[in-house]
C-alpha cells in the first residue's frame, strides 16, 4: 500500500485506520460468494491472458505501483551518514526472517509443501510500503525510513527471486523459475520503470507538493481498495476449499505468528545490543519484522495460480501483519517511555 510519508496518525483516514476490520471483512465476502453465488468466482477466473487472470493482474498492479512511488534514488546516498540501522534491518530482512520462516514451515507444516512455499514467499519478502505509516505512528526516524524502504524496493528486485528458489530448492519443492522471474519483472520492474517516469514527470509539470499531498494520497486509496478486491476475488475462488478445510488457515497461521513474534524479538533485543536510539530502533524493529505481502501474494498467484493454496496462504501473512504491526507501534512507544532504548537520536 502506497503511503505519503508526510503524513501523521492524525491524518490516516478512517478507512486506513480500520483496516484491521475491513481485511477480514472481505475474506468473509469471498467466502460468501463462493458458497452461495459461485458462477461469479468463475466469470473471474475465466478472464485469462495466457494463465494469468486479468483482473489479478490489474489489481496487483495497482497494489505495487504507488508502493514504489515511496523509491526514492536520492534518499539512498545518505547511507554512510548513520548505516548501522540499515545494515541490522537489512541483516534481519535478508537472513534472520526467511532462515526463521523456513525452519517453523518445517517444524508445524512437514510434508505440506504448498504452505510451506506459502511461508517460504512471505518470510523472503522486505515490507516497502506501509512501513511508512507505521514508522511515523511510532514516531521513528523517518529519513531513515525513507531510505531503507527505498533500499528495500530496490533489493526485493534482486533478492527476492534467488532467495525464494534457493529455499524452495532446500525444501526440494519445484518452482516453475522462470514464472517467478517474469513476476518480479512484471509486479516489480514494471512499476518501478513506471513510478520513475510517473514521479519525474508529475513534479516536473505539476511540482512536488501537488505529487506528495494529492496524487500519492489517491493512489495510496486506490491500492488499498485493489488489495481488498484481490482478497475478494482470491477467497471466493478458494471458499470451497476453505470450506472444507478450515483448519489450513489455523495451520499456516502458527509459523506465521511464531515467526513475527521471534523475529520481532530477535530485533528488539539486537537494537538495544547495538545502543540504537529510539527513533532508530523502533523504525529497525518495524522494517524488519515486516513483510512485503503483495509481491508474496503476486508471485503465489502467477506461479501456482488463482486457486492455489499457496495463494490463500500468502493472504494469511497480510491478515495477520496489521494487527501484529499496530502492537509494535505501542509496545514500541512503551519500551521508549520506559528508557528501553535511548531516547536521543544518533543523528
Amino acid at each position: 500500500m502506497s503511503v505519503t510519508p508526510e503524513k501523521t496518525e492524525s491524518a490516516l483516514s478512517l478507512f486506513e485506520k480500520y483496516l484491521v476490520v475491513w481485511i477480514p471483512l472481505c475474506m468473509l465476502i469471498g467466502i460468501l460468494l463462493a458458497e452461495y453465488l459461485p458462477w461469479i468466482s468463475e466469470a473471474i477466473a475465466d478472464i485469462q491472458v495466457e494463465n494469468i487472470s486479468v483482473p489479478i493482474g490489474i489489481c496487483l498492479f495497482l497494489m505495487m505501483y504507488p508502493a514504489v512511488l515511496n523509491l526514492k534514488g536520492s534518499e539512498l546516498k545518505k547511507l554512510g551518514k548513520n548505516p548501522k540501522p540499515i545494515i541490522l534491518t537489512l541483516i534481519s530482512n535478508w537472513f534472520v526472517a526467511p532462515i526463521v520462516g523456513l525452519v517453523l514451515a518445517n517444524v508445524f507444516l512437514p510434508d505440506n509443501d504448498e504452505l510451506i512455499v506459502a511461508i517460504i514467499l512471505l518470510s523472503a519478502s522486505p515490507c516497502t510500503a506501509m512501513v511508512l505509516v507505521w514508522g511515523l505512528m511510532a514516531d521513528g526516524n523517518q529519513e531513515q525510513n525513507v531510505v531503507n524502504t527505498s533500499l528495500n524496493t530496490i533489493t526485493i528486485m534482486i533478492f527476492y527471486a534467488p532467495l525464494v528458489s534457493i529455499l524452495t530448492g532446500i525444501q526440494n519443492i519445484p518452482i516453475d523459475r522462470w514464472s517467478l522471474a517474469i513476476t518480479v519483472i512484471l509486479f516489480i520492474g514494471l512499476p518501478i520503470i513506471m513510478g520513475i517516469i510517473s514521479r519525474d514527470y508529475l513534479i516536473s509539470n505539476k511540482g512536488e507538493v501537488w505529487f506528495n499531498e494529492t496524487y500519492r494520497p489517491a493512489l495510496g486509496k486506490v491500492a488499498i481498495m485493489a488489495l481488498l478486491s484481490t482478497l475478494i476475488i482470491l477467497f471466493a475462488l478458494n471458499g470451497n476449499t476453505l470450506i472444507d478445510n478450515p483448519a489450513l488457515l489455523v495451520e499456516v497461521s502458527i509459523p506465521l505468528l511464531l515467526g513475527f513474534f521471534i523475529v520481532v524479538g530477535f530485533n528488539v533485543v539486537i537494537t538495544k545490543l547495538f545502543g540504537l536510539h529510539y527513533k532508530e530502533a523502533i523504525i529497525t524493529v518495524i522494517i524488519g519484522s515486516s513483510s512485503h505481502f503483495e509481491i508474496a501474494i503476486a508471485t503465489a498467484i502467477a506461479v501456482f495460480g488463482l486457486g492455489s493454496i499457496e495463494a490463500l496462504g500468502t493472504t494469511m501473512g497480510l491478515f495477520w501483519e496489521i494487527p501484529i504491526m499496530l502492537s509494535i507501534v505501542y509496545i514500541g512507544k512503551y519500551l521508549g517511555k520506559r528508557s528501553f532504548w535511548d531516547t536521543k537520536s544518533s543523528n
